[in-house]
């Protein structure tokens, strides 16, 4: 989605909605009264509510938002989940090539971390905040970039995300159903595709998502998105999960819930992932209409908010979000918290990875190669895995084909370029428990490696 400093055009509308009346929005309200919690007692804040059905209700914000008493004091009252709302995007995780940032990103996790919060990873791959440097490549080098800055990324918040937008709003508005032409889209139709395996290579627990807008219906744009991720899931690209932003004005499609569920049942999750509705009358029954659809869709695994307060949003002067500009609860928080509450039993969802405790010393280690390679490149992902006894460290000795020269290594020290190259863990990926696993990766020139690299425990 848009930075928040950024507010030129028009706000992203659903081409085709159903309005609903002043009249079906207060009848919505009043039937909510009546719609009691089936078992728990109803939860008082919004995360607590969500949970009880498995589900996390979460919200975008950014690191220097932290510091406000008043800010600071509902996000960590009500959510458990955020997402960064520009930290982690390209623009401002690598302002220069292979130069990486990762402090605001860093706040953020932590601050989850400290709260009980899960994290959405927003986002890897976008058309848009593109840094100026990328803007300018295009071809291989511009997919090579894309490649490295994906297992850069999310390499380094590896296991600390629940679920990633991998690409972000990838196809045109109106009635193709095709591909919105950007820079990406021109290193060939595959970009996509290269982007979902990378990712799984680089955090391989993470949800994998594709996220869009004007997708909330069912509509040409949202069927060319349906017929990506079924054919996704019949070749066995990685994608877990898609996330529909539902940036809303003052209607719904009366076809929501059924667009949720027709990409439930191609075995991916769904998430409502930037919801704002613009002010109006009938604000608050959109809000319960969009909760009560995720509710009643088995395998929708959360709603993200695009933010807390009006005073916060990206669309000021719509006043489109859950609180005022001094942090009230407005009609839609209750209409959202009632909604919640009115449901209850666990729901299938993938659990935040937990933290696991340093190993003891001793051990022996493997290694494995994968390639991904292109005429003149290569990407490499190294596996490293620990034999029966816990390890403190490792090194990987690959040795590469003449005319080979690495470019990038990421969540690795190498000892050169050219050769025979020595891979050593960096400071978080050394200790590893018996059995357990962890990846590294290089890229490079020329011909990628084509025998088993050997690895040695220290």
């Amino acid at each position: 989605m848009k930075d928040t400093a950024s507010t030129v055009g028009a706000p992203r509308l659903r081409p085709r909605t159903v309005l609903i009346s002043v009249a079906a929005g207060a009848a919505l309200l009043a039937s909510t009264a009546l719609f009691a919690p089936a078992a728990n007692a109803a939860a008082s804040t919004l995360g607590a509510a969500a949970a009880q059905s498995g589900r996390y209700f979460g919200t975008a914000t950014n690191s220097s938002q932290l510091s406000n008493a008043a800010y600071a004091t509902i996000l960590n009252r009500e959510f458990n989940s955020i997402v960064a709302e520009n930290e982690m995007k390209w623009d401002a995780t690598e302002p220069q090539q292979n130069v990486f940032n990762f402090g605001g990103g860093d706040r953020l996790v932590a601050h989850a971390r400290a709260n009980g919060m899960s994290v959405r990873g927003h986002t890897l791959v976008w058309h848009a905040q593109q840094p100026g440097w990328a803007q300018s490549l295009s071809g291989s080098a511009l997919r090579n970039a894309m490649v490295n800055h994906i297992n850069q990324v999310a390499g380094h918040f590896r296991g600390q995300i629940h679920s990633w937008d991998v690409v972000n709003e990838a196809f045109a508005d109106g009635g193709s159903g095709g591909r919105r032409d950007s820079n990406l889209q021109r290193t060939g139709n595959d970009w996509i595709e290269v982007a979902f395996r990378t990712a799984r290579a680089a955090d391989p627990n993470a949800r994998l998502c594709y996220n869009d807008y004007n997708t909330d219906g069912i509509n040409a744009k949202s069927t060319g998105i349906y017929n990506m991720v079924r054919d996704f899931k019949n070749r066995g690209v990685p994608i877990d999960c898609v996330g529909f932003q539902s940036h809303l004005g003052t209607s719904i499609p009366g076809d929501y819930q059924a667009n949720l569920q027709r990409f439930a049942d191609l075995g991916v999750d769904v998430q409502i992932t930037e919801l704002d509705v613009a002010q109006g009358s009938n604000q608050a029954s959109i809000y319960e209409r969009v909760t009560r659809a995720c509710l009643a869709v088995t395998r929708c695994t959360g709603i993200t908010v695009w933010g807390i307060r009006d005073s916060d949003s990206w669309r000021r002067g719509e006043n489109p979000l859950l609180f005022d500009g001094n942090g009230n609860k407005k009609p839609a928080y209750q209409s959202v918290l009632n909604a919640l509450n009115s449901v209850s039993g666990p729901n299938p969802t993938n659990p935040p990875p937990t933290t696991i405790a340093p190993p003891p010393p001793g051990g022996a280690c493997s290694a494995s190669v994968s390639l991904n390679s292109w005429n003149g490149g290569f990407v490499a992902t190294v596996r490293v895995t620990a034999g029966n006894a816990a390890i403190r460290g490792w090194t990987v000795r690959v040795t590469l084909p003449s005319g080979t020269t690495i470019t990038g290594t990421w969540n690795a020290q190498a000892s050169g370029s050219t050769g025979t190259v020595d891979f050593t863990n960096v400071s978080y990926n050394g200790q590893l428990g018996a059995g357990a696993s962890t990846e590294f990766g290089f890229q490079g020139t020329g011909t990628g490696p084509s025998g088993t690299p050997t690895c040695t425990a220290t």
